[in-house]
């Protein structure tokens, strides 16, 4: 019976964001911005948000 509520509903079928994938887009966030000239120990203490804040205002 939970078979048939999986195949009405898409949303359920969807793939999830994984965590390895999610490490992988911070890292390359980083050498992107190691890249644009912003110092690495700065970057230890920028969290997730900071770094895409910085990438925007940088625009790499």
């Amino acid at each position: 019976m939970a078979r048939v509520k999986l195949t009405k509903n898409k949303n359920l079928l969807r793939p999830k964001k994984r965590g390895a994938a999610k490490r992988r887009r911070l890292l390359e966030q980083r050498q992107r911005l190691i890249a644009a000239g912003v110092g690495e120990d700065k970057l230890r203490h920028y969290n997730e948000k900071q770094l895409r804040a910085k990438l925007k205002e940088l625009k790499v």
